[in-house]
């Protein structure tokens, strides 16, 4: 007799995942506007704790290299990567710093700051969110269950009802394709209404090829 197999973790994503469908909208518009943005020179920057910071990574990585068809590279960068400055700045002014005193190096009025939690609640977010504020920059964010602290300090969230961490970080991998979807083809609209109305590449775009 074949054992029994557990598929509750797949039955809590389907239905996490019928309830995220109302989101297509609002990550076809992220995606959009960050064209526009990353077209036009700023940057993203992104940050989370944990698996979350994977997600984040995962984002950058999709803009400066590529989703699916080749395109220019675009600014992007996953705040936790730099281990020398993150330990430095945790050592020095406290964990709850990490993310704010690197946004406060990189971050630039118009620049786009992606905060992605399961929790919507840790501090060092929430300190980056401030600080990205006082820059002038926009924030979104991902994150589990509505109402939560995160939620409330961005500009826009997605927040993702399920009831398990696992669940909410699978969905946003879900969310950052889904914004790469929108990002790429509004890359081709924003560029090819650059060249129309200038007659040059896009300041944002970086080279391609060797």
């Amino acid at each position: 007799m074949k054992p029994v197999t557990d598929v509750t973790h797949c039955d809590d994503l389907l239905n996490a995942l019928d309830k995220f469908r109302a989101n297509a909208d609002l990550l076809k518009r992220w995606g959009t506007a960050l064209a526009g943005r990353l077209g036009d020179g700023a940057r993203l920057l992104a940050a989370g704790n944990g698996g979350s910071a994977a997600q984040a990574q995962h984002l950058t990585a999709e803009l400066v290299g590529r989703y699916r068809d080749d395109r220019p590279a675009y600014s992007a960068l996953a705040l936790h990567t730099d281990t020398s400055a993150t330990t430095a700045i945790a050592n020095d002014y406290g964990v709850q710093e990490i993310f704010a005193r690197q946004v406060a190096a990189h971050g630039r009025p118009g620049d786009v700051l992606m905060l992605l939690s399961t929790s919507g609640a840790s501090a060092n977010l929430l300190v980056a969110a401030t600080e990205a504020h006082r820059l002038g920059m926009t924030v979104w964010a991902l994150t589990g269950p509505a109402p939560n602290p995160l939620q409330a300090a961005a500009d826009e969230a997605l927040s993702v009802s399920a009831t398990s961490a696992a669940t909410v970080q699978e969905l946003h991998l879900v969310a950052v394709h889904m914004l790469c979807e929108s990002f790429d083809p509004a890359v081709r609209r924003h560029t090819d209404t650059q060249r129309r109305r200038t007659g040059r590449r896009p300041a944002g775009a970086g080279r391609t090829g060797g």
